[in-house]
């Protein structure tokens, strides 16, 4: 496995490869690896010739009060990861790189970033559709691999590649959890010792009110009730939208997600599912 930082080195990789008949996936990540990026990368290497990883925190998705600066970072323990996993190429530029001078155009997902985690992180979607289009072009891929934890960004990413004929499909892979239901997140090492025991609550909320909507009763009431006697972490959103347009007229598939803030970590989770009888 090679690691490189500069973009003149990947367009040399990535012209290798095509000159080479080999069809390349991409992981994009943060760093600060775990066991749901071990799955995109499995994923990746099943439909690919050639994977390449992507480790960039991406400041243009961080609003000005959120934790760019003390974003967990672990570049060797990434490496060694990503090459147990079968990672061919790391691709971790610095920002300098990535973004060499200012730019005044702007991209703009729209309505779909006015729900979920998009309501109070204005702007975080502008700079994930940023850095995606960036490594899109920049990476030749023939795939992108992204996972269902984070299902507005996969949304609007899957909008975005369609509505504008990128040349690259994306492939959707589920939520990694741990043994007690608690979504594999780089931030779940922010979570206290009492608060790691209450996050579980999350999923368990989650299969609550996905029965409730099976019964064709709303779950936001009672879910928040729940979340409000078994955590301590302040509620940001409860929300059931159709999926993957994110619109209050739910029909067919659906997406039932949460968002609560502990004292420093946000965790989001949700769970994607088809309502019967729609």
């Amino acid at each position: 496995m090679r690691t490189i930082e500069t973009i003149k080195e990947l367009q040399q990789w990535v012209d290798e490869r095509r000159a080479a008949g080999e069809s390349i996936g991409l992981v994009p990540t943060m760093g600060f690896l775990h066991e749901g990026h071990m799955k995109l990368v499995e994923r990746a290497k099943e439909e690919n010739d050639t994977v390449l990883m992507s480790i960039f925190v991406n400041p243009a998705q961080f609003g000005p009060n959120e934790d760019f600066e003390r974003y967990p970072r672990d570049m060797e323990r990434d490496k060694t990861m990503a090459e147990e996993a079968g990672t061919d190429l790391i691709f971790a530029p610095s920002v300098g790189e990535i973004y060499p001078r200012e730019s005044s155009i702007t991209i703009s997902p729209g309505r779909m970033a006015e729900e979920l985690c998009g309501k109070s992180r204005p702007g975080h979607f502008d700079g994930v559709l940023k850095v995606v289009t960036k490594l899109f072009h920049l990476s030749g891929a023939d795939r992108a691999y992204f996972g269902q934890k984070d299902a507005q960004q996969l949304a609007i990413i899957e909008s975005w590649v369609e509505d504008f004929n990128f040349p690259l499909k994306i492939r959707r892979v589920g939520t990694v959890r741990e043994k007690d239901g608690l979504a594999k997140s780089s931030r779940n090492v922010y979570l206290s010792d009492q608060e790691r025991v209450e996050a579980p609550h999350l999923k368990k909320a989650l299969d609550i009110g996905q029965e409730m909507v099976a019964d064709g009763i709303d779950p936001i009431s009672a879910m928040t009730d729940y979340l409000i006697e078994n955590c301590s972490g302040r509620i940001d959103y409860i929300q059931l939208l159709s999926y993957p347009d994110l619109t209050e007229n739910v029909e067919g598939e659906a997406i039932l997600a949460l968002a609560v803030q502990f004292e420093k970590a946000r965790l989001i989770d949700n769970l994607i599912f088809t309502i019967k009888g729609n």
